[in-house]
């Protein structure tokens, strides 16, 4: 009778639950999902940082052209003169500093020169450094004009 008892007891303790083998399952089909889905997730985000990085290009451009008409056509040495107000107390971007781009970058300016019209403005890319191919490739306005910045 005493062995009957223990053994309900010992029975009685079971618990519900999933054995290894189903975790085991579960984990591989999650890791599975996961190869598919992080490369298009990291595209995407990749894709969005280059559609800010043009954003900002444009931006930074529509503000050196108000710059060059209140100033007689001329532009600015530097992009900081676009964040600091002239004497008219104007501030031809509303920004308390030039923006960067999104990977923490200064964008690259150049005033127009040699009988260029338009001054260029280069994002760097990934890498933040001059030349390179696919996310590392620079993007000025001027290919950004042309649509030859290969962003969509």
């Amino acid at each position: 009778m005493q062995t009957r008892l223990i053994h309900r007891r010992a029975e009685g303790r079971r618990t519900a639950g999933f054995s290894l083998a189903e975790l085991m399952v579960v984990i591989v089909i999650i890791g599975l999902l996961a190869t598919a889905v992080v490369p298009r997730v990291m595209d995407s985000l990749m894709s969005a940082k280059w559609g800010t990085a043009k954003s900002d290009i444009m931006v930074i451009q529509s503000a050196l052209t108000q710059y060059a008409i209140q100033n007689g056509g001329a532009y600015p040495d530097s992009l900081e003169a676009l964040v600091e107000r002239d004497v008219n107390n104007r501030k031809f971007l509303d920004r308390d500093s030039v923006p960067t781009d999104p990977w923490g970058t200064e964008y690259g300016y150049e005033p127009p020169s040699g009988g260029e019209p338009d001054p260029i403005i280069t994002c760097f890319g990934k890498d933040g450094t001059p030349g390179g191919e696919g996310d590392e490739r620079d993007v000025t306005n001027i290919d950004i004009k042309n649509k030859r910045d290969g962003i969509n």
